[in-house]
């Protein structure tokens, strides 16, 4: 009988990552009860349980997946991350760089020598190859490269002439390609050649004699088809094609929008270059995403989780610097207003709410305009638009919020002018939120920068500096 693992992936994920950890711990509390054994051979003794220990772990990760591996060492701290590290297969380190972070990455390849790189990537395709080159020494990639034969070194250097970002750095060069004077049952008897179809192979890319793309034939369509049809007669000629040009980020939206799994690059003439993959379109969407957030954050770059310490400061200090000059300029707003407070008391307790829910308003406009901009939905003549009911949005929540927050003040402290200031700045500073919520990301995209990168920081910034103004300058002129 066959047993099923009920299993979600992730929790098989974590198990994985559990019972090395397990492995790890144990090996290090049985080698220093031994070390502090005193026996006969003591030395012979500890070198055995050592090796035991580590034959152990070796093959549980011997049946791991790459990725597997790649997620565990990110999970790791450095010293137990590079025991892991060494224990890993030799065939299986290329894969497995290809698969980490960029963070971790560079802590793998830091702990390797020449020859390793050079053994670990040497099996590698030329498209994975550029994804790994820009990381690795100089003097590897030239080693690896005088290793290819002429035209994996001729593709490595076309996927190397584009700039990381573009589709073309990302083309995969393994691809099927069929004229279209022939018959579905000759396709069929030249696809029976092949040890194994390329990866994510779902359509056969139909050319001329010049290898301009004519269409493209679907491995689905070819099965179903009269095998002594012309592969012109049933091929598709309505097809995605992307430029090596072209930004990845907008291929992925494609390949997300249509639902492709492959799609040809051709160049300026229409040739035929290579193919995007679904893969490799999942990896650009879930990087771009992990980018946002960190940039909403304000911090630069992907983060090693175990990073030393002053990798990370070097990575989060611009923005908070930043934030230290704006919290500043919020100190001096309430420096401004001493007099009030130290009068009205109440001021003191009430005005962070004023500011805080200001924040969180900014901040969930902030995040819908910018993912709109990612997506390719917002234009800049639709700004005005967008503000506008975004300000219908911040004096709805103002007023019914503003109301409870005003009822509430009027209760505590006996005082419904107190309540009417609160209701007023309340709604005030969630109008200030939401024409800062839209503006900020516009105004950096449109001066070429990323507008996900420190809006955040931006926009609770001008909320608690804008809301604490608001609020106290409103006490002042009634309450006084």
């Amino acid at each position: 009988m066959t047993v099923v693992d009920k299993k979600q992936p992730t929790d098989r994920l974590q198990d994985n990552l559990s019972q090395v950890q397990r492995l790890i711990e144990r090996q290090r509390l049985v080698e220093e009860l031994v070390h502090r054994q005193d026996m006969p051979r003591h030395d012979l003794v500890e070198t055995l349980v050592h090796k035991q220990n580590l034959t152990e772990l070796q093959q549980k990760l011997a049946q791991l997946h790459p990725a597997d591996i790649a997620y565990i060492l990110e999970s790791l701290p450095l010293e137990d991350r590079m025991l892991v590290w060494d224990l890993v297969r030799a065939e299986h380190d290329g894969d497995i760089l290809l698969e980490v972070s960029d963070a971790v990455r560079e802590s793998l390849i830091e702990s390797m020598d020449k020859d390793e790189l050079v053994a670990a990537v040497g099996e590698l395709d030329a498209d994975e190859l550029a994804d790994l080159a820009p990381d690795l020494p100089r003097q590897v990639v030239y080693e690896v490269m005088g290793s290819l034969d002429e035209e994996e070194r001729e593709q490595l250097q076309s996927a190397l002439s584009y700039e990381e970002g573009q589709v073309g750095a990302l083309m995969d060069f393994e691809l099927v390609k069929i004229r279209a004077d022939v018959t579905c049952e000759v396709v069929l008897r030249y696809l029976r050649r092949f040890d194994e179809l390329p990866d994510h192979t779902d359509k056969i890319f139909v050319v001329d004699e010049g290898e301009h793309l004519k269409g493209v034939l679907s491995i689905r369509k070819l099965l179903v088809s009269d095998p002594e049809a012309l592969v012109g007669a049933v091929m598709a000629t309505d097809v995605v094609t992307f430029h090596p040009e072209e930004d990845a980020e907008e291929a992925a939206l494609a390949f997300e929008r249509y639902d492709l799994i492959t799609a040809p690059v051709v160049d300026t003439q229409g040739k035929l270059i290579g193919r995007l993959t679904v893969d490799e379109m999942v990896d650009v969407i879930r990087e771009e995403s992990e980018s946002d957030v960190l940039n909403l954050a304000g911090l630069k770059e992907e983060e090693d989780l175990f990073a030393p310490v002053i990798n990370s400061v070097r990575n989060r200090w611009a923005w908070l610097a930043v934030n230290l000059g704006t919290a500043f300029v919020a100190s001096r707003v309430i420096g401004a207003f001493e007099g009030s407070i130290e009068k009205i008391v109440a001021l003191a307790a009430l005005m962070p709410i004023v500011a805080g829910i200001g924040g969180n308003s900014g901040n969930q406009t902030i995040t819908m305009i910018v993912r709109a901009l990612a997506m390719g939905q917002l234009q800049r003549g639709q700004a005005v638009r967008l503000w506008r009911k975004e300000l219908g949005v911040s004096i709805i929540n103002g007023i019914v919020w503003g109301s409870a927050l005003g009822v509430l003040a009027w209760a505590l402290y006996s005082s419904m002018a107190l309540g009417l200031v609160m209701m007023a700045a309340m709604t005030l500073n969630l109008m200030l939120a939401a024409t800062m919520g839209v503006f900020i990301p516009l105004t950096m995209e449109r001066f070429g920068r990323d507008p996900a990168v420190g809006s955040s920081v931006m926009i609770t910034a001008c909320t608690d500096s804008g809301g604490f103004f608001i609020f106290l300058g409103l006490a002042t002129l009634f309450l006084l």
